[in-house]
């Protein structure tokens, strides 16, 4: 199980504020360095820089035995625990274009006791890099803070993007303020985040998965060593950010295109390069938290009804099949896999945005939906779930991937490019119905003595399809099961409600207490209503 990444929106009660990175010989040159250098940061000397150079150090860095970044004074580090840590605040006047020209100023993550690897900054103009130097001064802390025990130049653990200079509309139509919102962070081993559209963090992304829940063989995170920031122009629609890649097992250049608007749309292209044999590679790996939600909550765990940043994976496939997986929140860590070839699409989902089915003032009701939009050719493999155990809010227990068919072996080299959609729904929605519950109760019928070993099972679906059903006509419920037997199926629209809500209805008997594949959609004539439910039901 990952420990949360500490959440960075200032309307998240997690909140994490901090900043600051990198290690160099000082200089100021060009536009960039002297503006920079004026208002006060630190940078080294200029350097080319290109995309293709950079793949090429990747390369060239697999061939090589690995070395982890420095960690400075771990024993400081240690003292900069969770308390000390939000003391520590980057001073927005000091942002990387806090005077332009970019609309996006940056600032930067301390060091700490979570973050301990500096991570090497750059920005970049016109083709030439100067690293960006760590300096003390950059940051508001306590002057007993155990922050200022570190040496010069000890680095920086990420980054941010603020809001735009000229403010970016908020959920209620005013600007919002730069120096106090961001819109993504980048922070911890290669994992980075984005506000959705409801301006609310929540669940993570990461540039590559190490081995999730490979038995005994404990996970690798590779790390972010290095990253170059790419000077916007003033009326920029886009930021660009370089990064690379290094780990045991592994090496990469990665390209971030991103742009701010309804939600955040990253653009994503990466090189990778096996050192190592690699058992489960997990390319586009997302990271969130269930804990539990309508379909299944142990009795007075928590006052709240649902507590979880994502409720569901959901799935395009090659074929063009739309399907939802309601997560669990197993006894024991599972992996699930969706064979496909080329798939359309995949993501960790937040569909349940009624306040009261929360009840609390994180906001789960607003955490962004993260839709992946393959491009190009993927190939074969399979869409991986993988769901851990967890009694509490505070751990990252899912993680959904694509795992590629071929073995995953020292010396190969893989290209992706795919887009993040981080929004409130999916990008693409289809005119289906969609699951927008799961609920699990005793089988049988009311009024009579209820069967052992039978579980009820309540579904229900929304959407445009089921619209213009006429009345008195139901549609048919279409279902299998690795094993068991079906009974008491039916389906009704759902009382007093909207049109196109439907609720499927039906119980399933089965022995001993190994796993059921269980799947499920509507269907009118030859006509599919609704997406593909698939669901993993443990018997008890």
């Amino acid at each position: 199980m990952q420990p949360r990444q500490p959440t960075t929106s200032l309307i998240d009660r997690r909140t994490l504020l901090a900043g600051a990175a990198g290690t160099a010989a000082l200089a100021a040159v060009g536009f960039s360095g002297t503006a920079l250098a004026q208002q006060g940061l630190k940078l080294g000397t200029a350097e080319a820089f290109s995309f293709d150079g950079l793949k090429a150090r990747a390369r060239d860095l697999a061939t090589k035995p690995y070395e982890a970044p420095p960690n400075p004074k771990p024993d400081v580090l240690e003292k900069i625990d969770y308390d000390a840590h939000g003391k520590i605040k980057f001073k927005p006047e000091l942002a990387l274009w806090a005077n332009g020209p970019s609309p996006w100023p940056v600032t930067f993550f301390h060091l700490g006791r979570y973050f301990q690897k500096p991570v090497r900054m750059h920005v970049l103009d016109d083709g030439k890099a100067r690293e960006i130097v760590y300096d003390e001064s950059y940051f508001e802390m306590p002057a007993n803070s155990p922050a200022k025990q570190l040496p010069p130049g000890a680095g920086f653990a990420g980054f941010r993007f603020q809001e735009s200079r000229s403010g970016h509309p908020g959920r209620k139509g005013q600007k919002l303020d730069w120096q106090k919102n961001d819109w993504v962070a980048f922070l911890g081993a290669s994992y980075f985040r984005a506000i959705g559209e409801l301006y609310q963090y929540g669940l993570s992304a990461r540039g590559l998965a190490i081995d999730p829940a490979v038995g005994d063989r404990p996970e690798e995170f590779p790390d972010f060593t290095h990253v170059w920031l790419e000077t916007p122009g003033e009326a920029a629609e886009h930021v660009v950010v370089y990064a690379l890649l290094s780990g045991p097992s592994v090496s990469g250049a990665f390209r971030f295109r991103m742009h701010r608007g309804k939600g955040v749309d990253m653009e994503i292209e990466q090189e990778l390069h096996l050192r190592k044999d690699v058992a489960r590679l997990g390319i586009a790996p997302l990271t969130s938290m269930y804990w539990y939600s309508e379909t299944g909550k142990a009795t007075m765990v928590d006052w709240r009804p649902e507590v979880h940043d994502s409720d569901g994976l959901a799935l395009w496939t090659g074929s063009g099949e739309r399907a939802w997986r309601p997560l669990n929140n197993p006894q024991r860590t599972v992996a699930s896999s969706f064979v496909d070839d080329n798939p359309r699409g995949f993501g960790l989902m937040q569909r349940d945005r009624a306040f009261d089915h929360y009840m609390d003032g994180v906001y789960y009701e607003r955490r962004p939906s993260l839709w992946i939009e393959t491009l190009g050719q993927w190939g074969k493999g399979a869409v991986q779930l993988i769901e851990i155990p967890t009694d509490d809010e505070i751990h990252d227990n899912i993680v959904a991937m694509w795992v590629p068919e071929a073995p995953a072996k020292a010396g190969n080299s893989y290209n992706f490019r795919y887009r993040l959609h981080w929004l409130a729904d999916e990008p693409f929605p289809p005119t289906l119905g969609r699951v927008v519950a799961t609920r699990l109760g005793n089988g049988g019928q009311p009024g009579t003595a209820r069967p052992k070993g039978v579980r009820k099972f309540m579904l229900e679906f929304r959407g445009p399809a089921l619209e213009d059903i006429p009345f008195g006509i139901k549609p048919e419920v279409v279902l299998s099961a690795s094993r068991g037997t079906f009974s008491y199926i039916f389906a009704e629209a759902v009382p007093n409600d909207i049109p196109g809500h439907w609720r499927a209805q039906f119980d399933l008997t089965v022995d001993g207490t190994d796993p059921v594949e269980m799947r499920c959609f509507l269907r009118g004539g030859d006509k599919v209503l609704t997406e593909t439910w698939l669901y993993q039901y443990w018997p008890a």
